[in-house]
């Protein structure tokens, strides 16, 4: 059983101000480390549960927040990009599981710290005229590769918004959200137990269940068509460079896909795009 961890940062516990999402100052050291531990948890626990392989892709900002030395030396650590499967990174090995880790809600939600991939480019994204978040995207992408998401942690207004596109999966709420930037959260290290709990019973089910111990390609994806809601006039007049995009309004673009895939990779571009205007 092979398990790939994505981890981000706004859904770990004690994490509720952008300034613990920044590097450069000591409340982000503080919140790499919470998000370090919350990923160990999930892969001691997918390990005591029975994983034969674990890798753990840091998927906040410049995807270089983890503490290698603070994991489980029996993982391996995705790090850096640009990378073409982005917060997926480390499907292409084979992983028969997903677990999201300090994921957080949609953009335009009243989750904490919500957003979708780049707060100041993307107010809103549907794939197939359904409005999807980070999770929603990402899972696409690791459905198609075979992967099933069976574990995510994150507030209350992540998880009641994702449960629906997994209802199969386990949820750990690690806080309860009660503004985009305040809450109630609880100690770390009661999020890492839940989490370790939950990871090390998730691949026991699906062990005991008889799932397939490697995952392979999907035999083919399925076309994509993506609506984007961006921020500003100003975005959509950069982004309409790209040839493939359709103006649907002054803030609404819709461009065509042949897979989730390439509808994450299209973001990513557009999302780095985004910096000139900064």
């Amino acid at each position: 059983m092979k398990v790939l961890i994505s981890a981000d940062i706004e859904g770990i516990a004690g994490v509720f101000h952008p300034e613990q999402t920044r590097a450069g100052n000591g409340e982000y050291e503080a919140a790499r480390r919470w998000m370090t531990l919350e990923a160990n948890a999930a892969i001691e626990g997918a390990f005591a549960g029975g994983a034969t392989q674990v890798w753990v892709n840091d998927s906040h900002g410049g995807f270089r927040n983890l503490l290698p030395d603070l994991l489980d030396a029996r993982a391996q650590v995705v790090l850096g990009k640009p990378r073409t499967l982005g917060m997926m990174a480390g499907l292409e090995y084979g992983a028969s599981l997903v677990f999201m880790i300090g994921y957080h809600a949609m953009s335009q939600t009243r989750g904490i710290l919500a957003h979708t991939i780049n707060s100041f480019a993307f107010a809103r994204v549907s794939l197939n005229g359904v409005e999807v978040g980070e999770a929603g995207l990402y899972g696409a992408l690791a459905e198609e590769y075979g992967a099933q998401v069976a574990l995510l942690s994150g507030d209350d207004v992540f998880a009641e918004e994702t449960a629906p596109r997994f209802p199969g999966a386990r949820f750990v709420v690690t806080k309860s959200a009660t503004g985009h930037a305040s809450g109630v959260t609880q100690s770390p290290a009661n999020a890492r137990a839940a989490i370790e709990s939950a990871a090390r019973e998730v691949v026991q089910q699906h062990l005991a269940e008889g799932r397939a111990p490697q995952a392979t390609r999907a035999a083919a994806a399925k076309p994509v068509e993506c609506e984007l809601r961006v921020q500003t006039s100003a975005l959509a007049d950069l982004f309409c460079q790209w040839p493939t995009m359709t103006r649907v309004d002054a803030v609404t673009l819709r461009f065509s896909a042949a897979s989730a895939e390439h509808v994450v990779r299209m973001l990513n571009c557009l999302s780095a795009m985004s910096f000139m205007l900064r």
